[in-house]
């Protein structure tokens, strides 16, 4: 009988069935991150019983989520058999961003196989279309590889259940189309998520944080959002538009926002604020905020001040989400991660500089700048029965 997903959307209980499904994303993650590993090795490393293990290790090969390997030597008894994620099966990822989108086909595990990036056209009624030729051109390229699915990140809140964009303020195409034109193009299965949320997802689908601990995903790109997951559950509020801090008013006389609003928090705190800034001090433009963090690596005094100003916002945005949520960690994901060495102590010290009842913890994403890509392979990996 099929179970629910990892991650329960709606109301549920620590049943069983739930305990199952932890174990067994236990023990593929575990399979995925020491690959090659033996059964005995799992039942040490995990700490279930070997039983437990083993019975979870068949259904994985039954369901050709793993496959057997190489075998060991050891001075005596049975010689054990090594276990892989099978990497004849794969996920193709569509991480979308205002004007480009970047493509990767990911083993089962995450690990990236290819990765392909391509700049959207500016007329909103070819974006779809040029969407369409990428992503069939990709799974081409691949023939040797069954695909699971295809996971797409969007920057803007989607309502599963109606199909269709609720909120993108940055988006001037029709967005809300894409899920269904790109399963009838491909005819494979397709999950569609805001990017905060798959992110969110993807720290506890890959085991990077543990489904016990409340943790807040803040994603910064040419806006910001964030994916929250509280008690065992990926929250989405109504309509699926909870997260959306990046449209909090910070400054009642800032800058316009693409919502409609003024001095929203990712008017002074996202990429397109660090270049504005940078603008404005040195008096010239920079071509991309990976443009931008090269210079303040190389020492460039505009640079440097221009990342200390957007840094400086985003740290009074996550004081802001310490207070209202309480969550044990921050997890940011993003292009700023690219220089989490100038950017990690300057955000969490802003933070810290306002009364906190407690102060959660903030952390880059562990794959840096391919966490989103990454986590579009979570929605997949999640939507399967398990």
């Amino acid at each position: 009988m099929p179970t629910s997903r990892f991650i329960l959307n709606g109301n549920g209980s620590a049943t069983n069935r739930i305990a199952r499904q932890i174990n067994r994303n236990l023990i593929f993650n575990q399979i995925r991150a020491k690959q090659p590993i033996s059964r005995a090795e799992l039942a040490r490393t995990s700490g279930l019983q070997r039983s437990t293990v083993s019975l979870i290790v068949e259904g994985l090969l039954t369901d050709r989520w793993v496959v057997e390997g190489s075998t060991g030597e050891i001075p005596r008894g049975r010689k054990p058999t090594f276990l892989n994620v099978n990497g004849q099966r794969g996920v193709l990822a569509l991480d979308i961003h205002p004007a480009n989108v970047m493509l990767a086909v990911t083993d089962l595990g995450g690990k990236i196989i290819s990765l392909d990036s391509v700049e959207l056209p500016p007329d909103p009624q070819n974006v779809i279309g040029t969407i369409l030729s990428s992503t069939k051109k990709m799974l081409r390229s691949h023939p040797d590889r069954t695909f699971e699915g295809i996971g797409i990140n969007l920057p803007g809140r989607f309502d599963p259940h109606l199909a269709k964009s609720i909120f993108a303020p940055n988006v001037d195409w029709p967005i809300g189309q894409l899920k269904a034109r790109v399963e009838r193009a491909t005819g494979l299965p397709v999950v569609v998520d805001n990017v905060a949320n798959a992110c969110a997802l993807s720290e506890v689908w890959f085991g990077y944080s543990d489904r016990m601990h409340d943790l807040v995903v803040v994603n910064v790109s040419e806006g910001i959002g964030a994916g929250i997951f509280a008690n065992g559950h990926l929250l989405r509020g109504d309509a699926g538009v909870a997260g959306e801090f990046g449209h909090v008013q910070l400054d009642p006389n800032g800058v316009r926002c693409g919502c409609g609003g003024r001095g929203c928090w990712e008017t002074i705190a996202s990429n397109r604020a660090g270049l504005r800034y940078y603008s404005e001090i040195a008096k010239k433009p920079v071509p991309s905020f990976d443009a931008l963090i090269q210079l303040a690596k190389g020492g460039d005094a505009a640079a440097k001040q221009a990342l200390t100003m957007m840094c400086k916002a985003l740290g009074r945005g996550m004081h802001m989400i310490a207070l209202a949520l309480a969550p044990s960690e921050i997890v940011v994901v993003g292009d700023i991660t690219n220089a989490w060495d100038l950017a990690g102590a300057e955000i969490e010290a802003e933070m810290r500089r306002f009364a906190l009842v407690r102060a959660p913890s903030i952390r880059a994403a562990r794959e840096g700048n391919q966490a989103r890509l990454r986590s579009a392979v979570a929605l997949i990996m999640n939507s399967k029965t398990l």
